[in-house]
């Protein structure tokens, strides 16, 4: 759950007034691992840094159809990157066979 801005500033700003953190815990019902991390940093974290992927789905499946008997570690070799990564990203776009004349579920 998150909580706004202003919310997190009174619950710090009631620990400045002499609050306990177990008081404070048991007034706002939060726990009070939430407020010490609160103490730390009271902006949340909205996003997460993550790469973009390697393998592209129009990539991979213009691979697939030029190369439909291939291994995963074949095609990772041509693609640059890893055969679990291909693995991940078939499974991701439904496709159970690498042989299969109908390539989708």
């Amino acid at each position: 759950m998150t909580y706004s801005l202003d919310f997190r500033r009174q619950v710090l700003k009631s620990l400045n007034n002499g609050m306990t953190y177990a008081q404070a815990a048991a007034f706002y019902n939060l726990s009070p691992t939430t407020i010490q991390k609160w103490k730390k940093n009271i902006h949340n974290k909205a996003t997460r840094k993550t790469k973009l992927p390697k393998l592209t789905d129009a990539t991979l499946l213009q691979d697939i159809e030029s190369y439909p008997n291939s291994y995963h570690y074949e095609r990772a070799k041509r693609l640059g990157c890893s055969a679990s990564g291909v693995c991940l990203a078939m499974k991701r776009l439904g496709i159970k066979q690498k042989k299969s004349k109908n390539l989708y579920k």
